[in-house]
């Protein structure tokens, strides 16, 4: 075909899907993938007479999955996909029509989890091939939408807001995990409001206590708080969780489950207490006693750990007794307190985080820590993926939660010669790494605990 007769598009378009009931995506062009590709989820393959078929989900607006469009194709092929980071997975592939501007045609379409991507579909140059020319420098070249325009395509998918009043008490609003759980309140219809820890301030009076908000704006007339506390404001934070509390609210994780989740020398004997496993773990405050610390946790290699440490940092490796030795003793020197535990080699780097809400393990991934790393941590580089837990383990996730009195928490578990023990759990866990790597949308289990321990209806609403 002559360039001439070739249309010009931009970097960025809407398309439109009209078979699958998608009224408007943004899509990037990018001509460098052959195939395109659409964010979908829950995905299911089933048999249609003697065709194959495939059920889906699309959330077709960016940093919104509170529209969900439950779609429907024929399924055309399977197929190997190298993605972004390097990793072939197989996709499956559909074939539907997509209307640009005036234009519609029929292309490919990969099924992909995108939601860790800026956009929610990829046009590649199959779709565009000897129809298009791209204008990298431009934008919606084809067509475009104003957000007017967008709200009214998508008004009968916004539900009404005649819920709770949520209060999510963190630090940054701009957190994946944060986002995501304004999204699921909005999506079951609640109002969530964004609360700054730092912002927030207390009148202590025993006949009309309050909770303001920097301006002097009264807080008094929430449901239910979900914090979520950063280590550096532990304190603060606890105290205003506690004053919601007072005031009626229910929180999520109370002060104390909080508190007692970071002091963990007072979790480790917690667990202890409550019979759940755990590594053999040691404190003393006397460097007279290192040798014997040392000894009691089956000598080196052994990990030393800070006690206000969080997810992995001020955690120690020491390979051997006398590094173990010059490395408690310094910790000791300036007055820093730190705990012992035997390091469990045959985790081979590995270990387990379940998400725990109201006494179910909703969730669970696997982590690899970086080779020459000993532990696993996505925050420095390890890897996630979805791992299939045995009941001991659950039973475990749970029981450790249930000790410390948290209704949402991340336990982290390794598996060892011994049996699944307890590393740690942590009262304001991330969503992302899990959410990512099992699909689940733990956000909208936070939001319906919420609903379950207020009885939450229509009639019971503020």
């Amino acid at each position: 075909m002559a360039v001439s007769n070739l249309g010009i598009i931009g970097s960025e378009e809407w398309c439109v899907f009209k078979d699958l009931g998608v009224p408007a995506i943004k899509a990037r062009v990018d001509s460098g993938a052959k195939t395109s590709s659409i964010q979908a989820t829950n995905i299911k393959v089933y048999s249609k007479g003697a065709e194959e078929w495939v059920k889906f989900d699309i959330n077709p607006l960016q940093e919104n999955r509170s529209i969900t469009i439950e779609c429907d194709a024929k399924l055309v092929d399977r197929r190997m996909v190298k993605s972004s980071s390097g990793i072939s997975e197989e996709r499956l592939v559909i074939k539907t029509a997509v209307t640009l501007g005036d234009g519609v045609f029929e292309i490919e379409l990969t099924l992909a989890n995108r939601d860790t991507m800026e956009f929610r579909m990829l046009l590649g140059r199959e779709a565009i091939n000897q129809r298009f020319m791209v204008n990298s420098a431009e934008n919606y070249l084809i067509q475009n939408f104003t957000k007017e325009e967008i709200d009214e395509k998508y008004k009968a998918y916004f539900k009404e807001k005649t819920g709770l009043k949520i209060a999510l008490l963190a630090s940054n609003p701009k957190l994946y995990s944060n986002k995501r759980i304004i999204e699921a309140a909005e999506a079951r219809g609640h109002e969530i409001v964004f609360l700054n820890v730092e912002q927030a301030y207390m009148k202590l009076d025993a006949k009309s206590p309050e909770m303001r908000y920097r301006g002097g704006a009264i807080l008094n007339d929430f449901d239910a708080v979900i914090p979520r506390i950063k280590p550096a404001v532990t304190f603060y934070g606890c105290a205003l969780i506690r004053q919601f509390d007072f005031l009626g609210a229910y929180c999520q994780n109370s002060a104390e489950a909080i508190t007692q989740s970071r002091d963990k020398l007072f979790a480790s004997q917690l667990f202890s207490k409550n019979d759940i496993q755990i590594p053999i773990t040691g404190f003393a405050k006397s460097p007279m006693d290192t040798k014997d610390l040392i000894r009691m946790v089956n000598g080196a290699p052994l990990i030393i750990k800070l006690l206000e440490s969080t997810q992995g940092k001020g955690v120690v490796l020491a390979e051997t007794n006398k590094a173990a030795e010059s490395v408690i003793n310094a910790f000791k020197s300036v007055q820093t307190n730190i705990l012992v535990q035997e390091f469990i080699k045959e985790a081979n780097g590995q270990d387990i985080r379940c998400f725990v809400v109201n006494g179910k393990v909703v969730a669970s991934m696997q982590r690899q820590a970086q080779k020459g790393e000993f532990r696993a941590n996505i925050h420095q580089g390890g890897k996630a993926s979805v791992v299939k837990i045995t009941l001991e383990e659950k039973k475990l996730a749970i029981k450790a939660a249930k000790a410390l009195r948290l209704a949402v928490a991340g336990v982290d578990i390794i598996r060892s010669n011994k049996g699944p023990l307890l590393l740690e759990v942590n009262s304001s866990p991330g969503l992302e790494g899990i959410e990512n790597a099992t699909g689940k949308d733990i956000a909208n289990s936070m939001i319906v605990a919420i609903e379950n321990k207020l009885k939450f209806s229509s009639s019971t609403v503020k």
